[in-house]
């Protein structure tokens, strides 16, 4: 299995009960940005997770999914496929050991972990209590480039946008956007190699 990394990595989130313009600009989104060689990172959630997942696999490119659960259990179960695949030949992570009982603030924490492996993140459909929200707040939390798809930053039912982009979020009118700010494939690869070997095999 060839590892994901090092290479620019993106995360793509949203609501689990996408609706279809979401579920198409996130297709939108991963082709674009896996097309120019960025591994798309997401939760393997139902909805904007799964169709991010699916669409950087069919494209050809990479994609990291990073579980709520330990590597051994699914969620949701409907997902037990396309998990496989990933843990195959891309990447599944987990902060949660086998045994682990499934918690919903297991989500939690996993989707501050999304934050911090990804250069940057894009919420593509999300409402007032989505759990994409917590890695909203711990991307800029980190000074990571947060995303928000510009037809929710003009949706007036939100409250959420508006509080994000006066920290600093920005709006998203095209995908192309988020490579302005992604780190190149070159200068992450000169980052592994200048690691000293002892640190690979500390125990």
């Amino acid at each position: 299995m060839k590892m994901p990394l090092p290479k620019p990595r993106a995360a793509i989130i949203g609501s689990r009960k996408a609706s279809e313009r979401g579920l198409a600009t996130a297709i939108r989104i991963a082709k674009t940005l896996t097309d120019h060689g960025v591994v798309i990172v997401s939760g393997l959630a139902e909805g904007i997770d799964t169709m991010a997942h699916e669409t950087a696999i069919s494209e050809g490119g990479r994609t990291i999914a990073v579980l709520g659960t330990p590597l051994n259990r699914t969620y949701p179960q409907k997902n037990l496929q396309l998990q496989k695949e990933i843990m195959k030949n891309h990447l599944a992570i987990s902060q949660f050991p086998i045994g682990y009982p499934i918690q919903r603030k297991n989500f939690v924490i996993r989707n501050r972990t999304m934050a911090l492996i990804s250069n940057a993140s894009i919420i593509v459909e999300a409402g007032d209590t989505s759990g994409s929200l917590h890695q909203g707040w711990e991307a800029l939390r980190l000074g990571r480039p947060l995303f928000i798809w510009k037809s929710i930053v003009n949706d007036s039912s939100l409250s959420w946008p508006e509080k994000m982009m006066r920290y600093g979020a920005t709006v998203l009118n095209d995908p192309k956007q988020v490579l302005e700010v992604l780190p190149s494939s070159k200068g992450l690869s000169e980052i592994v190699l200048q690691v000293p070997k002892r640190a690979h095999n500390a125990s």
